[in-house]
């Protein structure tokens, strides 16, 4: 079974930086697409994150320049570095895997973790 935990998350003023963390377990890394997700109140569930066919990094236009994505394939884990945070970035973060990019893609992966929350006050 799939397991993803997720941390790293909590409350930074706008403009300051967090790294979240999602440690995966019950397989190999390098098998799974991954990425990252977030849901404000209200709002549904978008994607932030998550690497490509070829590996390279996708980010949505809202984070773009901001958020780095990366992952350590030998540790099993995906990481978030989130730099100059604005309020509109307050959200649950979630990370997300799936064996089959499409469905990771459009956010109906088959494993979830149980989100970290990340809020930003201006």
């Amino acid at each position: 079974q799939v397991q993803l935990v997720e941390s790293g998350g909590g409350s930074v003023q706008a403009g300051g930086s967090l790294r979240l963390t999602c440690a995966a377990s019950g397989y190999t890394g390098s098998s799974y697409y991954m990425g990252w997700f977030r849901q404000a109140p209200g709002k549904e569930r978008e994607g932030v994150a998550r690497f490509n066919s070829v590996g390279t990094p996708t980010y949505a236009a809202s984070v773009e320049g901001r958020f780095t994505v990366s992952k350590d394939n030998a540790k099993n884990t995906l990481y978030l570095q989130m730099n100059s945070l604005k309020p509109e970035d307050t959200a649950m973060y979630y990370c997300a895997a799936d064996d089959h990019l499409v469905r990771l893609s459009i956010g109906n992966a088959a494993y979830w973790g149980q989100g970290t929350q990340v809020t930003v006050s201006s």
